[in-house]
């Protein structure tokens, strides 16, 4: 039985035949079923297998950090962690090295609006990781200023991070993707408020950047599947981060709990099943979709 963290993530490179573990699979078609010789675990493991290099933009917060445990848990060979101050992370990263000691897990700073520090990182990137597999897009910000205050400039700082960033970020992803002939997967990180307006808090400049997005993901996989690259969003709901914390929202935080299904807001990690599910061999056939993970706060 494995003894630690590395071990037990590494078991799905280790476990399966070499013949399945190949990255010169054609991007345009179907991917080989599991092998017949496999045991059922090895068939799991394989469904949820994930294969190459990432880089995860907004690096350094609590989600990108979730998602980045769990892609490296699924079998990833490297990580970038993209971020303005990637620094704020230096722990979190630092543990993740000890946790997977056999993986390269590096960290960029990057301002996801600045096209030229975008094709200088993806330049590093290649460098050190050798290729790119796929794009986690979790940089965003957030605001809760009323309309009619809302000065130009708040406005435009909130589409330019959380919508022209997602874009220019894939935009430059799918140009090495090409390059390689490999294909890949890219994820948006959207939001239930992409789908339903936010309550009690006034967030338009948000809320209609991250409608955006999925009207963005949909165009993208109409373009770029030919090249083998899927792109798909994920719309979180209220999740226990640092952002909902603290008294001041204790009053938002009873009405977005009252109004969801299952009275709670969600834990990072229960994002890190769908994105994953994205980003593996599970994900293969899902292209230009949105998956919605909200505790059910969207029947109501």
């Amino acid at each position: 039985m494995p003894d630690t963290a590395a071990d037990r993530a590494s078991l799905v490179n280790r476990q399966l035949p070499e013949m399945v573990l190949s990255t010169a699979e054609n991007p345009l078609t179907a991917p080989n079923p599991p092998p017949d010789n496999l045991s059922p675990a090895q068939r799991a493991q394989y469904r949820f297998q994930v294969k190459g290099n990432a880089i995860i933009t907004g690096g350094a917060g609590t989600l990108a950090l979730e998602a980045a445990q769990a892609l490296l848990e699924h079998g990833a060979s490297g990580l970038a962690l993209w971020d303005m101050k990637p620094d704020q992370a230096f722990e979190s990263v630092k543990l993740l090295h000890s946790k997977f000691p056999d993986r390269r897990i590096i960290t960029e700073a990057v301002d996801v609006r600045d096209e030229n520090a975008i094709a200088s990182a993806i330049e590093s990137t290649v460098k050190v990781l050798g290729s790119i597999d796929i794009l986690c897009c979790f940089a965003g910000v957030v605001g809760c200023t009323h309309a009619i205050e809302m000065k130009a400039d708040e406005w435009r700082r909130t589409h330019d991070i959380n919508l022209t960033g997602s874009f220019l970020c894939a935009q430059a992803v799918a140009r090495q993707l090409r390059h390689q002939g490999t294909g890949g997967s890219i994820v948006f990180t959207a939001s239930i408020s992409a789908h339903h307006t936010n309550y009690p808090q006034p967030q338009c400049a948000y809320n209609s950047s991250k409608t955006a997005l999925l009207s963005l993901a949909k165009s993208l996989a109409a373009e770029w599947s030919s090249y083998g690259i899927r792109v798909n969003c994920l719309s979180p709901g209220y999740m226990n981060t640092i952002l909902n914390e603290g008294e001041g929202l204790q009053k938002a935080r009873d009405s977005w709990n009252a109004r969801n299904p299952m009275g709670r807001m969600g834990h990072p990690w229960e994002l890190t099943g769908p994105l994953v599910t994205l980003c593996s061999n599970a994900g293969r056939y899902i292209n230009g979709t949105d998956i919605i993970v909200d505790g059910g706060a969207m029947v109501f």
